[in-house]
């Protein structure tokens, strides 16, 4: 049944609107943080008035999101920060169920994505909210009069991190942006126990195969990669780590993994996959060393991880798509393997991070929006990429830790009074 939207948007097909929605309850259950935010925001309204355009990947978790923003008093317009990172279904329920503008389309050309973060911009928003700062970006490049209308942002991903304290670092950001990725209750557990188990959810609903006695390679050492190391570890893989950080790669050591660089790890590796935000991490003379089959992925935001155009230079004839989301490239003979063009796998060829972990990351989404309303945004606060305060960041832990039915003790006075001294020693 064709559903009349009453809202503008841009989606693949609105009669997948009611599987949507089931599949948007169902993430929801396992949300309780963002639940009871919920609830305080419909009875506060604290968003009321905000015009909110919004750059992420929709999914069933992010349209838990928007809904409670809405629920807020948010004007909101939503748009996919991946070409490749849309649930359709989720997009169309957004539109025919929720009213809210939606424009993602999964499997959106280079045009018609940049299309859609045009159309979220030209909602004139009050609050920008990204993952991995397109539209942060394009205000600063192209779009320079909405500057006055914009309160501030939120920022969820690491790789958006990086460019907006490169922005600052240069003196170009405009106004002030929260760093959602840099609250403890974000990158502790989404980056390393969400990126961890959907990563390798990705590549095995890609190419159905057995992880255990395969040599992984994991590029990076950071949160997102030791996530990934460890549910590799976990299913049974020979775990190498690349790393260009002696700290971190000292740490892996200490973990117990081989780390060694990507020259010494191509000839081995079964299956490589990026996390860094960086590009070419997967490079040309590591493809001509690669053994045949050797499968590659990427789970950091942007598809330049893999160097794909050197590996399509170097190859036999154009790459051939072998089954969903796999791609065969021929080097001197040998078969190589992409797997989701590049892009992050987990939410290529899977649903992205459970909706568990995504509970507290999008709670550090609304309550990094209501900080920034009440306090006063630009107005107040220099153009600089902030952290949210420790104290909200213990209140979701504590939340959480609720809704999971787990008590953890509390300080005596006595306790108290003896951390805060000085005067007793040995």
């Amino acid at each position: 049944m064709t559903v009349t939207p009453s809202v503008e948007h841009d989606v693949k097909n609105l009669d997948l609107a009611t599987g949507g929605r089931y599949r948007i309850d169902w993430a929801e259950l396992e949300m309780p943080v963002l639940r009871a935010i919920r609830d305080r925001f419909a009875k506060e309204q604290p968003l009321k008035g905000m015009r909110v355009s919004a750059c992420l990947h929709v999914t069933t978790e992010t349209a838990n999101l928007m809904h409670t923003l809405q629920v807020g008093g948010a004007d909101i317009v939503l748009c996919a920060s991946n070409p490749l990172s849309t649930q359709d279904d989720v997009a169309a329920a957004l539109v025919a169920q929720y009213e809210i503008p939606v424009y993602a389309i999964k499997g959106e050309d280079n045009e018609t994505y940049y299309s859609h973060i045009k159309a979220a911009l030209d909602h004139r928003p009050h609050i920008t909210m990204d993952d991995g700062a397109d539209l942060v970006g394009t205000i600063h490049k192209t779009r320079r009069e909405l500057l006055d209308d914009i309160v501030g942002g939120t920022e969820e991903t690491t790789t958006g991190v990086i460019r907006l304290r490169a922005m600052a670092a240069d003196g170009q950001l405009a106004f002030p942006v929260i760093a959602v990725n840099d609250s403890n209750t974000k990158h502790l557990f989404d980056n390393r126990y969400g990126t961890g188990q959907s990563t390798l959810d990705g590549i095995i609903r890609a190419t159905n195969l057995l992880l255990a006695g395969r040599t992984v390679v994991v590029a990076g050492y950071g949160w997102c990669s030791r996530g990934i190391a460890s549910r590799a570890e976990g299913m049974g893989a020979n775990v190498v780590v690349t790393e260009i950080d002696p700290l971190r790669a000292l740490e892996a050591v200490m973990d117990g993994y081989r780390v060694m660089t990507m020259e010494a790890a191509a000839p081995i590796g079964d299956i490589f996959i990026t996390a860094t935000g960086d590009i070419n991490v997967l490079d040309s003379r590591h493809f001509e060393r690669m053994k045949p089959g050797a499968i590659m992925a990427n789970s950091g935001h942007f598809n330049v991880e893999i160097n794909i155009p050197g590996l399509r230079a170097m190859s036999e004839g154009d790459p051939r798509l072998v089954r969903p989301f796999v791609e065969e490239y021929r080097v001197a003979g040998r078969p190589l393997y992409i797997l989701g063009e590049g892009r992050l796998i987990n939410l290529a060829a899977a649903e992205g991070h459970p909706a568990s972990v995504m509970d507290m990351s999008f709670a550090n989404q609304a309550l990094a929006a209501e900080y920034m309303v009440k306090k006063g945004g630009k107005a107040n606060m220099a153009p600089e990429v902030y952290t949210l305060p420790e104290e909200l960041d213990r209140e979701i832990a504590a939340l959480k830790l609720q809704a999971m039915g787990i008590s953890i003790d509390t300080l005596t006075a006595e306790q108290e009074r003896y951390l805060s001294q000085w005067e007793e020693g040995t």
